[in-house]
């Protein structure tokens, strides 16, 4: 391969290295099996931290860039399931454009607000959102009243 084409190969990949952990490739097309995760929580329990709020999670993968806090905009990939095993949402694909929002915006659950603090970029968490931090007794479109929620989220980039 000419040297001239393989710097256009490498120039991205170059300026990518140099973002200072800002922003990492996420695990796209890593399907989230819900029934498998949702059969699997109760094992999971002693590997779950659980906040003052009853909001548990724990961090598959612990990512090695920024660490978010509220205020931040973070972009990230997710699927969500309930805990019978049903997934009501998702956006993992490469094709998805990751989600964009402010940790602490009003118009997110609150477990999702409260789940994302302290996430590293290129990392991978699973939330475990009580009812009362996300749709509460009314539920919301496929997600039934009084549901719990699991999200298992991928921190693409963090500012």
């Amino acid at each position: 391969m000419r040297s001239s084409r393989l710097l256009l190969l490498v120039a991205p990949l170059a300026f990518t290295a140099c973002l200072s952990g800002s922003e990492t490739q996420p695990q796209q097309g890593i399907p989230i099996d819900c029934a498998t995760l949702a059969t699997g929580l109760t094992a999971a329990e002693p590997t779950l931290t659980t906040t003052a709020s009853g909001l548990k999670y724990r961090d598959q993968t612990v990512g090695t860039g920024v660490a978010t806090a509220s205020g931040m905009t973070v972009r990230i990939h997710y699927s969500g399931c309930l805990t019978n095993g049903t997934k009501f949402d998702e956006n993992t694909e490469p094709i998805d454009a990751p989600l964009q929002f402010v940790i602490g915006d009003t118009q997110i659950i609150d477990g999702f607000n409260e789940g994302m603090i302290g996430m590293k970029v290129g990392g991978r968490r699973q939330l475990v959102i009580p009812p009362d931090l996300g749709y509460g007794s009314t539920g919301n479109g496929p997600i039934p009243p009084d549901a719990t929620l699991v999200f298992t989220i991928d921190l693409v980039a963090a500012q």
